[in-house]
């Protein structure tokens, strides 16, 4: 057996700790087979954590996770928490145990399963075969440049400002994550931008173009972004991975996932250039259906194992899961939010419980 990886638990918010306690089972199974052992602890955040501190990232939380291997979050937030002060509410520990961590990179895959392509929105031959990475860049962009706030002008109007601003190293540090992506997967990068109006987009083309001279192997292409978002929904299986700034990678990430039909089914990773990596399901915290048992857990037990296999350099752990998890799919069992006619509905327990039997199949 060797070192014990030390994994932070953010269980966090609605349905959060009954999916985080599935994926935990699933990584102690996976742990015990594959001669790997775990020693977690768990922290708060979110809505968890201003009930019992007042704020939603406590700075034990920070330190906790600093001192760990990756870090494993469910997810966050409730619209009681709606009409807090925004620094109170819990969307704003996720951006602070993003910076505390210097996470840039996020990693947010959009794969079509053969067993679930009815449940996309797209036709069958739109979708059928997509295996998109999208690669967003975390820290920078408009969500963190300055300045920024709501003014009053002399003329006494309210004037809203935000700012778009990358510096070179910046971009250079998602590209090479990018690149790198890339080399792994299909080798075949996209950068998206708005170079054709936004000064901010030509200095990111100018420099991801620089880059590819060090990633031969890897095919590069830019792409507007208003034609990318167009073209995901056209014919995606033209994509490979794609990087992209802040703003533009939260609303394609999106776009992407939701051609696979569940947005419950999607893991993501969130990478800095050392440190731990935190690890999440894209989904909310849903807590209209939290303690009834309906939650889907295969998002949070997919970031299990992206975080084997990102986080913690342990690919073939990663993929007993994930593989795992197509079994329970080829068997008919689904969760309410992926059920179709015809297959078998069961509950959050259940599934797990059904990963867990793969697993040990």
């Amino acid at each position: 057996m060797s070192q014990p990886y030390r994994i932070t638990l953010l269980p966090g918010d609605g349905i959060g700790p009954e999916i985080m306690a599935v994926a935990v089972e699933v990584l102690q199974t996976v742990g015990q087979q594959m001669h790997l052992a775990f020693d977690f602890q768990t922290a708060l955040m979110g809505g968890a954590a201003i009930e019992a501190t007042g704020e939603p990232l406590p700075q034990a939380t920070i330190d906790t996770c600093k001192a760990s291997d990756a870090v494993l979050l469910a997810a966050i937030g409730a619209p009681k928490y709606d009409t807090l002060p925004r620094h109170l509410r819990p969307e704003t520990g996720l951006l602070g145990i993003r910076a505390a961590l210097g996470l840039f990179a996020n990693l947010r895959p959009a794969k079509i399963l053969p067993q679930l392509i009815d449940a996309s929105s797209l036709k069958r031959e739109v979708v059928e075969g997509v295996d998109i990475m999208v690669v967003r860049e975390l820290t920078g962009g408009i969500y963190f440049g300055e300045p920024k706030g709501i003014f009053t002008t002399e003329a006494g109007e309210k004037r809203g400002v935000s700012t778009m601003v990358y510096a070179e190293s910046e971009i250079d540090r998602i590209g090479r994550v990018a690149f790198e992506t890339a080399q792994k997967r299909r080798k075949k990068l996209c950068s998206v931008d708005k170079a054709n109006v936004l000064e901010v987009s030509q200095l990111w083309r100018d420099r991801i173009t620089a880059l590819a001279a060090d990633y031969p192997d890897v095919e590069l292409s830019h792409m507007y972004v208003d034609n990318a978002a167009m073209q995901l929904v056209r014919n995606p299986r033209q994509f490979d991975t794609i990087v992209t700034g802040n703003l533009f990678g939260d609303i394609l990430s999106d776009e992407a996932a939701m051609l696979t039909g569940s947005i419950g089914m999607l893991p993501s990773a969130s990478l800095g250039a050392t440190g731990p990596g935190l690890f999440e399901p894209v989904h909310g915290s849903a807590p209209d259906i939290a303690n009834q048992d309906k939650a889907n857990p295969i998002a949070q037990v997919l970031s299990a194992a992206m975080m084997l296999k990102y986080g913690l350099n342990e690919p073939a752990a990663g993929d007993r899961i994930e593989q795992a998890v197509m079994q329970v799919l080829e068997d008919g069992k689904r969760t309410g939010d992926i059920f179709s006619e015809g297959t078998t509905l069961v509950g959050c327990k259940a599934m797990g419980q059904a990963i867990l039997d793969a697993l040990k199949a």
